[in-house]
């Protein structure tokens, strides 16, 4: 059975493990980017429904009242 070290620095100079390598990094961005943009919007429909909420709750007659 192949040592740790031996198994690395095959796969190291692999085309095929450089490629998965590279996959991997690029889902991990790509993850990244989908988490942070749905957080962002995640505020921003929070924002929004916030407004709504708001404006319907000062011009409802129970508020004049």
């Amino acid at each position: 059975m192949k040592s740790l070290k031996n198994t690395l620095t095959t796969l190291w100079h692999e085309e095929e493990g450089l490629t998965i390598v590279e996959y991997a990094i690029a889902g991990g961005l790509i993850a990244a980017g989908v988490i942070i943009a749905f957080t962002n919007l995640g505020k921003a429909v929070n924002n929004v429904i916030t407004y709504i909420y708001n404006t319907l709750t000062a011009n409802s007659p129970a508020a004049a009242g």
